[in-house]
């Protein structure tokens, strides 16, 4: 919904800054960079009317400290959250990087995504449908050109070449008696 442009914005002080952060806090999972990102995008839009330089980083900083904002645990959800839809360490990757989530972080995470990379893939290619998982005429095989497409979409996913080579060379009956 648009704003009422026939009154101007009030500019932010202080307590409204933090009200705004609070409330960001509270509505939203979030890190430290995409609040910080928020408070500046606002700061942007109505301005500054409080004292010296408006105080970003040290609310970023006090709500870290307050737990309100946690990246690890947003790290953590943001990663299972994309693992159980399929996704793979290249796509959960970039996506803990356009959150703002630093790499000491996302490196602590790296174990559990490797662990769980084939199954990821599994479940990725049973939702959309690839490899083995195809709906293809009983004793048909894929055309070349639907490989090439499934192979770019499981690389798109953020899949290795080798899991995804693996899964579409395999069948159905081997995938389901793994271990």
């Amino acid at each position: 919904m648009p704003r009422d442009t026939s009154r101007p914005a009030i500019a932010y002080d202080a307590a409204s800054l933090d009200r705004a952060a609070l409330d960001y806090a509270a509505r939203y999972a979030t890190t430290r960079a995409k609040l910080a990102a928020y408070l500046r995008r606002k700061l942007r839009e109505r301005g500054w009317a409080g004292e010296g330089p408006p105080p970003v980083e040290a609310l970023v900083s006090r709500f870290a400290e307050r737990g309100y904002v946690d990246d690890r645990a947003f790290a953590v959800a943001r990663t299972d959250a994309l693992l159980r839809r399929g996704y793979g360490a290249r796509r959960i990757g970039t996506a803990l990087r356009a959150a703002g989530i630093d790499a000491d972080t996302a490196g602590d995470l790296r174990e559990r995504i490797d662990d769980e990379a084939e199954a990821a893939a599994l479940r990725f290619a049973r939702r959309r449908r690839i490899g083995p998982y195809a709906d293809l005429p009983a004793g048909t095989a894929a055309d070349p050109a639907q490989k090439r497409r499934w192979i770019a979409t499981m690389a798109r996913a953020g899949h290795p070449i080798d899991l995804v080579l693996k899964l579409l060379d395999a069948g159905i009956d081997e995938i389901e008696n793994e271990p």
